[in-house]
């Protein structure tokens, strides 16, 4: 009889590989400073391996546990796993089209309040969905939206308010919810950036992403843990959590997770719109949805990334504030970042200004630091609306802008920002303050 290989052998084979292939020679001077990259071990790899020899693909048993472990964390009782941050973003601008929200449904033409300096998956959602976006500018040091803009964008057609915490900064948080308490608007944080964030309001300390009524996450290797491709929407309210579910599993009513039949006992003997009465519930739609699921193999990664979640977190926060602390002489130079007091961010990047008059353009010095061997970013799209995406749509129908956008410009223009994240060490930490400094000389 031939043996039996156990999954318990292959599980310690592959350890024992990460063990003596996985590990890095560390920092050498002249090598390349990435602004992100993954951080893990051999647990991400066995866990990846566990869930592919089961072979499930789907969402399945480690799906269930990714959502409950990231909804615990976060301090929300609902979270969906979705196949990336833009299709959560997206999944969550769609729940709010939803009939099941009565006068508060999203409807074509309504307006959506959102920064022109922002990631373009944050935004196309808006118009993806009928919507008309209503762009606001920032306020710079914290490259979040300048909340004193607010009541200049609202309208009678407004109906919600689409936010980033910027680079992980948390936005005024306050402000803009008590802006859309007072209009009764729905308020979605994209906390793509800034997982773990914490901020003080109405005498409780809480997580970005559980203060509005939608928060969405991604897992991009980038991002604060990853699962490869990966993003989450989470919420407190069970009517929009039916509703997201329903978008991003194809607009259905069930909710019977993948390879489970008649989870509700009523499978067969319901009445759904104008259908024969008992049609099979897997099969009825109460959305135009989609199909945003992200798998069982990706969902195992992220259920070990979220043990190293923690020390994550305060690794970025402690390359932050190390970098502060490294280029505050350079303040008549650069503008360096700033925070708000209520606000503990858990940080996706150091972003940085060229003072006018400061000698040197933006251009110059990112040239520099990319010579280096140091990875530099934009402020992602820096003004949306000046980006070929845009030239087909018409100002003042499809879109429309809110005072100016000064600041937004200054953004575009001047702004680049350099990473924090775990991997980083000391040493690469010091080349990144002195190639900056050096930039200028």
């Amino acid at each position: 009889m031939e043996n039996k290989i156990e999954k318990e052998q292959i599980l310690a084979m592959v350890k024992e590989y990460c063990r003596e292939n996985l590990q890095g020679k560390g920092y050498q001077p002249g090598d390349r400073i990435h602004y992100a990259g993954r951080v893990y071990d051999e647990k991400e790899v066995c866990s990846l391996v566990d869930a592919s020899l089961e072979f499930w693909l789907t969402a399945g048993r480690y799906t269930e546990r990714f959502e409950e472990g990231l909804a615990s964390f976060l301090g929300v009782p609902y979270c969906v796993f979705v196949n990336s941050g833009s299709s959560a973003n997206l999944a969550a601008v769609a729940a709010l089209t939803s009939p099941l929200l009565g006068e508060r449904q999203l409807r074509k033409g309504d307006e959506v309040i959102t920064a022109a300096a922002a990631f373009p998956t944050t935004v196309a959602p808006i118009v993806q969905c009928g919507a008309v976006p209503v762009f606001v500018d920032i306020d710079i040091p914290t490259y979040n939206i300048d909340v004193e803009q607010l009541e200049e964008a609202y309208t009678e057609k407004t109906k919600a308010v689409i936010l980033a915490h910027s680079l992980g900064n948390i936005f005024d948080l306050k402000r803009v919810k008590e802006f859309c308490d007072a209009h009764g608007l729905w308020l979605i944080e994209d906390n793509c950036d800034a997982l773990g964030g914490e901020y003080q309001i109405e005498g409780q300390v809480k997580k970005t992403g559980t203060i509005g009524d939608i928060g969405t996450s991604s897992f991009y290797p980038a991002h604060h843990i990853t699962t490869g491709e990966g993003g989450a929407v989470y919420t407190s309210d069970p009517l929009l959590h039916k509703i997201i579910r329903s978008m991003r599993d194809w607009g259905r009513e069930c909710s019977c997770p993948g390879g489970v039949d008649n989870l509700c006992g009523h499978r067969f003997d319901g009445q759904f719109g104008a259908l024969p009465k008992g049609y099979d519930h897997k099969y009825v739609y109460s959305h135009l949805g989609y199909n945003l699921k992200a798998t069982d193999m990706q969902a195992a990664i992220g259920v070990a990334q979220l043990e190293k979640l923690p020390y994550f977190i305060e690794r970025r926060k402690k390359n932050w504030d190390y970098l502060k602390n490294g280029l505050v002489c350079m303040a008549e130079k650069l503008i360096l970042p700033e925070r708000l007091p209520e606000a503990d961010p858990s940080w996706f990047g150091f972003i940085l200004s060229v003072r006018e008059g400061g000698g040197k353009a933006r251009a110059e010095i990112v040239s520099y630091l990319e010579q280096c061997n140091i990875q530099t970013r934009n402020l992602f799209a820096g003004n949306i609306i000046r980006h070929p995406c845009f030239q087909h749509l018409e100002e003042g129908v499809d879109y429309r802008v809110a005072g100016m956008l000064e600041n937004t410009d200054k953004a575009m223009r001047d702004s680049f920002w350099v990473g924090v994240y775990p991997g980083m060490e000391k040493e690469m930490l010091d080349e990144i303050i002195h190639r900056i400094k050096e930039a200028f000389l």
